[in-house]
Parts: C-alpha cells; sequence; structure tokens
C-alpha cells in the first residue's frame, strides 16, 4: 500500500479570522478536515477524547513561535474530520529537497505525541508510528521525479495506514526557477518588475556599443600595445641600432684630430667644453678688433682667452660655469668683515656685477661675492685685462675691491693650501730662503719655511722634484683712496698693482734700481713694502672719480714674463703706470734669486672690506650700499710662440697633486697642513736625506 498523502482543503488565508473566532486559541487543536486520498482511513492517536482533555493532556508541550517560518496566519496545515481533539501539525514547506525531521529540529518539543521519533548515534532517524511524512504523490503537479527519494521516515511495524511522507509535502511545495531563462533571457515573469522595473534595462545591458565599453576596449588596446613595443619592438629597434655601422664616433674624431695638437679644444663644437654652451675659449662676443694686441716690448700679442659676460643671469654656483666658480667662505686671512656669497654675484646688462651689501650672513655684518677661476682655467705669461667700473665712489675709503692672480696650487681662501706656498716664488735652489723664519731671529719672517722647494727628499711628495713649487701672487689692482696733498685736500681714489714675494730682503728692501715707473705725476711707489707674512713691491696710481659706480669704465691689465729673467709691467688704460725687472728681486744677502712667477696662474675678482687693508667710516660706507663692481670683460692675450693656457703646463704640473690632495684644497675649515692628513715634505737642505732630484739650479746668468 503505498503512503497516505493529505490534501489540505483548508489552505486560505481567511484562516486566521476563522481562528479568531474559534472557541479554543489552543496551538494543539485538531484540524477541522483531513481528507484522505485512496482508501486509507486516518489514523487519530486522541480518539475518544474530548477537546478539554485533549488541551489538557499535554500542558509541557507548548507551541514554539520562534520556529515558525511562515505566514503568521497560518497556523494549521489541516484538521481531522474524525475528531477534534487531536491534532497533527505540518512542518512549513522546506526550499531545499526533504529530509528526515528529528525531534531537535522539527519545531516542537521531543515530548510531542506526533513527533517522539529518536535518531541514533550514527545520524540514523527512527520513526515510530506515529511519525507523519510529507511529499507531493507522483502524478501531481507539485510532483518532481528528480527529487523524489525513499520516504524519509517509514511505517512503523504495526502497520499505521495514516502516516504520510516528509518528502512529497516539500516537493509539493518545492517551487523551481524556469529552465527558459537561461536561453531566453528576455522572457518577463510576472514578478519581474520587483527586481527590474525598467524592461528597458535588459536591452541596455546587452548593448556592448557605448561609451563606457569603448574606453575599457580602448585601453585594453593601449595596454597590449605597450606589451608589445616593450618586448617586441624595443628589442628589434636597439638591435638593428647596435647592427648598423654609424661610423666613428664624435669623441673619437676629436681625439684623433687633438692627437698632435696639445692646444686643441676636441670636437670643434661637436664636443661641447665641459657643460658651457661655448665651444671656444674665445667669447663669440668679442669683437674683432679686439682680437690682437701690441706688447710693450713690440711682441704681437693673440687673443686666447676672453669672457664678455654679455649673457644675462648667469650663475657661478661650483659647477655652473666652465670658468669661474664663487666661493662660499669666510676669507678669514685678511680679516674682512663680509661674508663670500656665490648668490652676491651674477650678470646683468652686459657685464659681471658682484654686490657688496649690508646683510646678516653666517654672523658677518655683511655680504659680497669671490669669483675664481682656479683649477678650472690657467695661463702662464702674455696679457691679462679686465674693463672694470669700481664700486663707490673715488673720495670714500673703506672698500676693498679687487683683480688679482696666484698659482694654481694655493686656492684663495682654503689656508691649509697656501701654508708655505704663498707668497713664495724661488728658483731651483735651496739655502736660507726655504727655512722657517729664513732662520733670521730678528723677526723679519713669520713664514713657516717653504713647503715644495726643488731639494725634497726621495720618496716625499712632490709634485715635481727638483724644482721648486709655490703659491705666488701678482696683483692686477687692489683699490682704495688717498688724500691729496695741498690746499684743496681733496680725495680720489687710487689702485695698488703689486707683486708679494718671498723669501724676503733684508728690510724688505728689493734693488729698485729695476724698477721703472712712468709717469710719476700720477703713480708713486708704495711706502709699505711687507711684514713678516709677506714681501711686497707695489706702486699706487690715482685714478678719476668718474670710473666708479657704473658711469664709466677702465682698463686694469698686466704683462708678464715668468723666470729669472722675466719683467711684470702694469697698466691703467692703455698707459703703462710701473714695471719690475726680476734683477730687482735677486739674490741678496743668505737667500737667493726670487723669479717672476712660473707657477700657473688663476684670476681672481672679489669685492672686499677689512680695517687690515684700509679702515674706513662705516656709516659712511652704508650710505653707499648696496655697492656694485662690475666687470665689462676679461681678455688674456700671448705670443703665438709660447701660448700656455692650462693648469698643467711641462714642468709645472698641479692637478695631479691638487686631486691627491683633495681634502685641503676642498674643506675650507682646515687652515693648516698640520689640520691633513698629510704630512710635511722633508727636504735634503734641512733634514740630510738624499733628494729625489738634485735642484736643477738658478736660471739666471746674469744675477746681480
Amino acid at each position: 500500500m503505498s503512503p497516505p498523502m493529505i490534501m489540505l482543503n483548508d489552505w486560505s488565508p481567511s484562516r486566521s479570522s476563522q481562528r479568531a473566532d474559534s472557541p479554543s486559541s489552543d496551538p494543539f487543536a485538531t484540524p477541522r478536515s483531513l481528507t484522505p486520498i485512496g482508501d486509507h482511513t486516518p489514523h487519530n492517536p486522541h480518539d475518544g477524547m474530548t477537546s478539554i482533555q485533549s488541551s489538557l493532556q499535554y500542558p509541557s508541550a507548548p507551541y514554539t513561535p520562534g520556529r515558525r517560518r511562515s505566514n503568521p496566519d497560518i497556523e494549521h496545515i489541516g484538521e481531522s474530520t474524525a475528531n477534534n481533539s487531536s491534532t497533527n501539525f505540518l512542518p512549513l514547506p522546506y526550499s531545499g529537497r526533504g529530509r528526515a525531521l528529528s525531534s531537535g529540529d522539527n519545531g516542537y518539543t521531543s515530548d510531542h505525541p506526533m513527533y517522539n521519533g529518536s535518531r541514533s548515534n550514527s545520524g540514523d532517524y527512527t520513526p515510530n508510528a506515529s511519525t507523519p511524512a510529507f511529499g507531493p504523490a507522483a502524478g501531481s503537479p507539485m510532483y518532481n521525479s528528480d527529487l523524489s527519494r525513499a520516504p524519509s521516515r517509514e511505517y512503523s511495524s504495526s502497520g499505521a495506514e495514516d502516516e504520510f511522507n516528509t518528502q512529497s509535502v516539500v516537493e509539493k511545495f518545492t517551487i523551481l526557477p524556469d529552465e527558459s531563462l537561461v536561453v531566453a533571457p528576455d522572457n518577463v515573469e510576472a514578478d519581474d518588475y520587483l527586481h527590474n522595473p525598467d524592461p528597458a534595462d535588459t536591452d541596455r545591458d546587452m548593448n556592448f556599443w557605448n561609451r563606457r565599453a569603448f574606453w575599457n576596449i580602448g585601453g585594453l588596446i593601449l595596454v597590449l600595445c605597450g606589451v608589445l613595443t616593450l618586448f617586441i619592438v624595443y628589442p628589434v629597434v636597439t638591435w638593428v641600432e647596435k647592427a648598423v655601422d654609424h661610423g666613428p664616433s664624435d669623441e673619437e674624431i676629436a681625439a684623433k684630430e687633438c692627437a698632435q695638437n696639445p692646444m686643441c679644444i676636441p670636437g670643434k663644437g661637436k664636443v661641447p667644453l665641459l657643460k658651457n654652451v661655448r665651444s671656444s675659449l674665445v667669447d663669440p662676443d668679442t669683437p674683432e678688433e679686439a682680437k690682437k694686441k701690441i706688447a710693450a716690448d713690440g711682441t704681437e700679442l693673440h687673443l686666447v682667452f676672453s669672457d664678455e659676460f654679455s649673457k644675462e643671469g648667469r650663475s657661478f654656483y661650483p659647477q655652473d660655469d666652465p670658468f669661474f666658480t664663487a666661493v662660499d667662505l669666510h676669507y678669514a686671512v685678511t680679516q674682512d668683515l663680509e661674508w663670500y656669497d656665490p648668490d652676491a654675484i651674477t650678470t646683468k646688462d652686459g657685464t659681471l656685477e658682484i654686490r657688496f651689501d649690508k646683510h646678516k650672513n653666517h654672523n658677518l655684518d655683511y655680504r659680497s661675492g669671490m669669483l675664481q677661476s682656479w683649477n678650472q682655467m690657467c695661463f702662464k705669461g702674455g696679457r691679462l685685462e679686465a674693463s672694470i667700473s669700481l664700486p663707490g665712489k673715488g673720495d670714500t675709503i673703506g672698500f676693498w675691491p679687487g683683480f688679482w692672480t696666484m698659482g694654481n696650487l694655493g686656492r684663495p681662501g682654503y689656508s691649509a693650501t697656501t701654508e708655505g706656498m704663498w707668497p713664495y716664488s724661488y728658483d731651483n735652489i735651496c739655502d736660507a730662503g726655504i727655512t722657517p723664519n729664513q732662520s733670521s731671529p730678528d723677526g723679519i719672517s713669520y713664514l713657516p719655511g717653504m713647503k715644495l722647494p726643488a731639494c725634497s727628499c726621495k720618496g716625499e711628495d712632490h709634485p715635481t722634484p727638483g724644482k721648486s713649487r709655490s703659491a705666488p701672487e701678482i696683483d692686477v689692482i687692489e683699490a682704495s683712496a688717498h688724500q691729496m696733498s695741498g690746499d684743496t685736500a681733496k680725495t680720489v681714489g687710487d689702485v695698488s698693482q703689486s707683486f708679494q714675494i718671498a723669501p724676503y730682503d733684508i728690510f724688505y728692501m728689493p734693488d729698485y734700481d729695476m724698477v721703472e715707473l712712468y709717469d710719476p705725476r700720477i703713480t708713486m711707489m708704495n711706502s709699505y713694502t711687507g711684514g713678516p707674512l709677506q714681501q711686497a713691491m707695489s706702486g699706487l696710481t690715482t685714478l678719476n672719480n668718474d670710473w666708479y659706480d657704473g658711469n664709466e669704465y677702465q682698463i686694469y691689465a698686466i704683462e708678464y714674463k715668468p723666470g729669472a729673467k722675466g719683467e711684470v709691467v702694469w697698466f691703467v688704460g692703455e698707459e703703462k703706470t710701473w714695471k719690475i725687472d726680476a734683477r730687482a728681486i735677486g739674490p741678496n744677502g743668505n737667500i737667493g734669486q726670487r723669479v717672476v712667477p712660473e707657477e700657473p696662474m688663476t684670476l681672481i675678482f672679489n669685492f672686499g672690506m677689512s680695517p687690515s687693508f684700509a679702515a674706513g667710516d662705516e656709516d659712511q660706507l652704508q650710505k653707499l650700499m648696496p655697492a656694485t663692481m662690475r666687470v665689462d670683460y676679461i681678455r688674456i692675450y700671448q705670443d703665438p710662440k709660447s701660448k700656455s693656457l692650462t693648469c698643467d703646463p711641462e714642468g709645472y704640473e698641479t692637478t695631479e697633486y691638487i686631486e691627491k690632495h683633495k681634502e685641503p684644497y676642498t674643506n675650507v675649515n682646515l687652515t693648516s697642513w698640520d689640520d691633513t692628513d698629510f704630512d710635511w715634505p722633508r727636504n735634503s737642505f734641512m733634514d740630510g736625506c738624499d733628494a729625489e732630484k738634485e735642484p736643477e739650479g738658478s736660471k739666471s746668468d746674469d744675477l746681480i
């Protein structure tokens, strides 16, 4: 016999109202109608009991509201027509496949008479004879053969015919999706408006030709092109580029062109000179008529270097310019009152400008600038000139503008490099002149002795053994002012044009018979001849007070020939002011020949202020601030037969030595050679060692 099925004849929302009118609200009231299917007679375990007895019989099994799962108006699935005193509750439909219900998951307490089955430890559920079973019968509209399986509850051994299958009820109330939706998404079901209010959205979702799709596809195409370029196009182009013979490079051509000419500038424009746009040492803005000069001795000189400063706004911070660098330091060796700052130097209106102003900087009251060509551009011999408009006013004392040169082995402002080097300019001999204090107890010299004499010991640190090396100084101008004599007592500007010397003559007195003044009315010998730190031969030349503050420019120049037979001539404008012959600084007492500098010389422009040079009235000077020193151009001329525009002339190389001793040349805080990691070189004259190379001796044939 097949399992009995229950037809739910009284399933309607109106049950709630009917329930409200019923005499009892007991959740275990007997359903009103249970229509049997087939010939099965429902079994009611409570036959013979009144409804009152039924309600009193199970007080300990109340209905559990928290387990109800559907419409609260639907409280009974069906009612028995046999007797209202007994009740069969059905669980609400389950959306999945039917399963056996245990006492722990049927929504009712375990002591309910309809649900007193048991589960074994293995998980199998064994119902008793009163356990109902649910499920739609075969042939029912809710029946699905895919979901059919053996009844989850079996009949009891007593063969009760009123049991029904849980699975059949679950399957009857299971609503499956329509399979046609998979292949026909445009079909509209009755409740689609609850989820998709606008049917046009379906068409829009299926439309791939819109702006968003365009950008998505375009982005994918770009990414694909990038990947192809990176991994296919670029490797192919690189391989082809290497495979094609482009001939010799610009560097190879330049090296070949300059193989036989040490003065050649590599590349002739193909290889830039440092990072400057210029490819020539001669500024293209230099007038053609300025490219030749006639020297004081009648020799024709050719222009080998020039800078017209015509490019606006140039900067001279380190590595900004191929020829010049503005330093960042305090020039303490002369007790200057200002800090030299690269920001104080630039080019404007076709001139180089060095500005001095009252500006607090590094605890100093003033700021100005110093421009150097140290280790960048050097020269040896020839004519050096610059067109300058001096700062301030000619009748005001206190400013100290300068235009001068120093040997490349000493860097101005870095006093560790000038110790034992400045202002020596000695012949290739070793005598008392190279010793500390010149071995004189009278205080004529406070110098520490010559660091790099010609007689250095074997293995000592010397750039060119056998030669005296130093950092001499020649000043083209150092400007000041003086008061004229007479009734008018007018103050006028002047310039000191000098040559600094060591070792010293006795009483700092050279042989003035070898000195020439060209116009004693405007030039006279400076009464200051030296002190314990330097000997100076200097001429003072009076200036025109119009040559200041940018009103007018004047040319200041020197011409010199290096060596023991050399000479130096100074100029203001095109006029010679005075001249010194090397014989004026010849052997004297226990010292030997001093020479016109053989070292490669560097250029310096600076604008300072120091009471050690000229004591001025600061209140009056501040009225002139900011004051500006202006340079229209700088030019170097040399004899074509003896050009030397390098920091490494033959026999007087400097760059390798500087590179080996980089610390003192780049650390301004090192004030003495003892502060460095290098030893003071020994020499055979003082230390009794064997010289690396015997001194070459004096190159003067007729020393006086």
